[in-house]
């Protein structure tokens, strides 16, 4: 097994050594995400921590963990009477962004089914991991279906697994570590809210202290063993602090005042349910123990209600995550003081960061730096402010005017690529995928990968005499098993080439058009789409953002996005037509949606008409699902994004159509190029 990187040796990241090292004072606190760019530590710390774990108790034998002290009663491995424990190191269980249902929740062992005719339960991941850390990397790129499985199991402490004549329930309270980088995507907002704590991530821009990350790498990896052997005795002291601080833990105190703050913050920012109050107080709990005391200071409250609250605050997927800290001062002000009793002597005694909450020291090596300040804030699209960076105003561009704000978003009707995909699973076109609801069985083309139990009991059935069965197993061949078809949902690519010509370039318009493509953007969040953003003006068009699962990002640009200039339609629809045969080839099972966004008055150069209605039957040709938002307004209308859309083979629904109840058979009515696929506008 290999040598872990001393926790002790991470250098900086003060926020998420203190986040992980609260749930290892109180697991109750409810795990903790991580949220940063790549480099930054994240999977190490996380790796790191399981050493400093204290020991558990269990029942020898037991594939369940279960403690000998209060065995559980309904353990599949039961009944644990007058049982013995045994101990061993805390496990920190990895679960893959791939893995199968029945790798998490276990199944029916399938050969004991078959070779002797009984049920026997195979635990899963969830089983490991209880009494220990469930780490889950990339954990916003996590299927749908294990997101679901994770939010039930967090939520009662324990795994229900009925299926395929199996029934079995377990214990499975673990602590729940995830690790992400935004810039992929961001988290369901279920399970977003089932973290106890979260923690930004970023590397230092500092010279002295990434001169140190560096040093100290490089010599682990020379050599690990004698690298954490170097930070033994730093290991060892933190191994003790955190016991002293669970031992602690059950004297803390948390008064009337302390509570009545942590209520009083939770309320001023809005945040949904109670979980976020529950959450902070067993946060300042742990901090108080932590840092040796039997009393919760303002100090605490205020420490839980920046690792508790940020990621709960956010009211639509493309609010910052953050709190204004301000605010949060003059609340805490508002309600007193918390409970302002005298330290005792103990290990968090002599200062601390974090709300009392501290580190231990670096060791003897050269001092890091504390991390540097916040720099300045990068959030585009404050409207009519000058922005830099992609999609921002080019100067020199004749007629530009400034960006405008996003108008209010809207929930929209569901659009959808017609047919049966294979793609990537999500929320938004019917596909066959691992997961979903059982349609049928076949022959399996290849490995087998979901058997149909009852099909291949089935087809072996009338075999048996021939092949000289005898006693309570059943004799299967190869050519007996069948793969089950199931039917669920995919992700697509939703790509959207927008119009910022001068045509479009009217305030109040734009904004409308701005908020319209905001909204789909909140839906293809929810639906788990990968999205573009192609947009054109002047003579040519531009890629402002490559396909990505941030939808974030694309937010971003749409924000900044300046207006002004011709209307090259027909760039815009070539720039598409490249980038979707290039996303089919890195990507050939997701399917696109090419959504444009336009009023269709094409202009500039010599037929500007024609030569869009070229680059759209290009996309009809190649059967690319579209729809065109039309953005015409105004008594006396041209009609023209109506014959842009009959080229691509396509829809073609108003900004008012795309919000009302009218089109609720929308989502039937897009097709690809064929004979006979018009306009096929909503009445």
């Amino acid at each position: 097994m290999s040598t872990p990187y001393p926790f002790t040796a991470i250098v900086g990241q003060d926020d998420l050594r203190l986040g992980l090292l609260l749930n290892a004072v109180s697991p109750a606190v409810g795990g903790v995400l991580v949220r940063g760019e790549k480099g930054t530590a994240k999977s190490t710390a996380v790796r790191a921590l399981a050493a400093l774990m204290p020991e558990v108790s269990v029942v020898p034998g037991c594939r369940f963990s279960c403690d000998p002290a209060a065995p559980d009663p309904a353990c599949p491995d039961g009944p644990h009477e007058d049982a013995s424990g045994v101990s061993r190191p805390a496990r920190t269980v990895e679960l893959p962004v791939g893995a199968s249902e029945d790798r998490l929740v276990g199944a029916l062992d399938i050969e004991r089914a078959l070779a002797e005719g009984v049920k026997a339960f195979e635990p899963g991941l969830l089983a490991d991991a209880h009494r220990g850390i469930l780490y889950v990397d990339e954990v916003n790129l996590l299927h749908d279906h294990l997101v679901d499985l994770l939010l039930d199991a967090a939520a009662m402490g324990a795994s229900y697994v009925e299926r395929e004549g199996v029934s079995v329930r377990h214990a499975a309270r673990f602590l729940l570590v995830g690790t992400m980088n935004p810039e992929e995507g961001e988290l369901r907002p279920q399970l977003l809210d089932r973290f106890g704590l979260t923690v930004e991530v970023a590397a230092s821009r500092e010279t002295d202290q990434r001169v140190e990350v560096v040093r100290r790498r490089l010599a682990y990896e020379d050599d690990p063993a004698g690298f954490a052997a170097r930070w033994a005795s730093e290991e060892a002291e933190l191994r003790e602090r955190i016991t002293a601080a669970r031992a602690l833990l059950p004297e803390v105190v948390l008064g009337d005042k302390a509570l009545r703050q942590i209520a009083a913050t939770c309320a001023a920012f809005e945040v949904d349910g109670m979980r976020a109050d529950i959450v902070m107080a067993r946060t300042a709990t742990a901090l108080a123990a932590w840092a040796g005391r039997t009393g919760v200071l303002a100090e605490d409250v205020r420490q839980a209600a920046l690792l508790a609250l940020p990621h709960r605050r956010r009211r639509n997927p493309f609010d910052a995550p953050g709190l204004d800290e301000d605010k949060l001062d003059d609340t805490l002000e508002q309600n007193g003081g918390g409970d302002d009793e005298p330290e005792p002597d103990g290990p968090g005694d002599g200062g601390g960061d974090g709300g009392g909450g501290g580190l231990p020291p670096q060791g003897d090596g050269p001092g890091t730096p504390p991390p540097p300040a916040d720099g300045a804030d990068d959030t585009p699209g404050q409207g009519g402010s000058e922005q830099s960076g992609p999609g921002a105003p080019v100067p020199g561009q004749g007629g530009e005017q400034q960006p405008v704000r996003a108008g209010e978003p809207f929930r929209t009707k569901m659009l959808s690529v017609p047919g049966l995909g294979e793609g990537a699973a999500g929320r938004r076109s019917r596909a066959r995928t691992e997961h979903g609801r059982t349609t049928g069985a076949r022959r399996p083309e290849g490995a087998l990968t979901k058997l149909h139990l009852a099909a291949t009991v089935l087809a072996a059935a009338p075999h048996q005499r021939a092949r000289g069965r005898c006693g309570r197993g059943l004799v299967v061949r190869r050519d007996d098993l069948r793969q089950a078809t199931r039917e669920g949902r995919e992700g697509n690519l939703v790509l959207f080439v927008v119009d910022a010509s001068g045509s479009m370039a009217a305030r109040q318009r734009m904004g409308a058009v701005k908020g319209a493509v905001l909204s789909l953007l909140m839906d293809a969040y929810q639906r788990r789409d990968k999205v573009g953003l192609i947009t054109f003006r002047g003579r040519e068009a531009e890629l402002a953002l490559p396909p990505t699962s941030s939808v974030d990002a694309a937010a971003a640009r749409l924000e900044s996005l300046p207006t002004g200039g011709r209307t090259p339609v027909a760039a815009g629809l070539l720039k598409a037509h490249d980038v979707l045969r290039v996303e089919r080839l890195r990507d050939p099972s997701r399917r696109a949606l090419l959504v444009v966004v336009t009023d269709g008055r094409a202009t500039g150069g010599p037929e500007p008409v024609a030569l869009a209605a070229r680059a759209a039957r290009l996309h009809a040709a190649e059967g690319v699902a579209s729809v065109v938002v039309d953005c015409e307004t105004g008594p006396v209308r041209l009609g023209l994004a109506a014959d842009l859309a009959r080229d691509l083979g396509g829809t073609a629904v108003t900004l008012d159509e795309l919000r009302a109840e009218s089109i609720a058979g929308l989502v039937k009515d897009i097709r690809g190029a064929g004979p006979g696929n018009g306009d096929r506008r909503a009445a």
